[in-house]
């Protein structure tokens, strides 16, 4: 049963999964730390506000995150037009 395991690993298809989950995963952290930490404060300097995380409205009891909203469209962006 190892043996059929190694020779499962061991096949292109899976090593190269594997290789693109795990860049990735790095790929992810580096687009969110430039969103977060470079685009935003930039785009922070127009609209006044440096984080967008924090920019919020609320109706009644319902709290709408519209910032944090903000940034996921943002990192969505850059990821699919880097990879692309």
């Amino acid at each position: 049963m190892l043996k059929e395991f190694k020779e499962f690993i061991s096949r292109g298809n899976v090593m190269d999964l594997a290789v693109g989950v795990i860049i990735g995963g790095a790929f992810t952290a580096i687009v969110n730390s430039l969103v977060k930490y470079i685009i935003n404060p930039f785009l922070g300097l127009f609209v006044g506000a440096i984080d967008f995380s924090d920019l919020v409205f609320k109706i009644g009891n319902a709290t709408f995150r519209v910032g944090s909203f903000l940034n996921a469209v943002i990192n969505f962006l850059i990821s699919k037009h880097t990879i692309v």
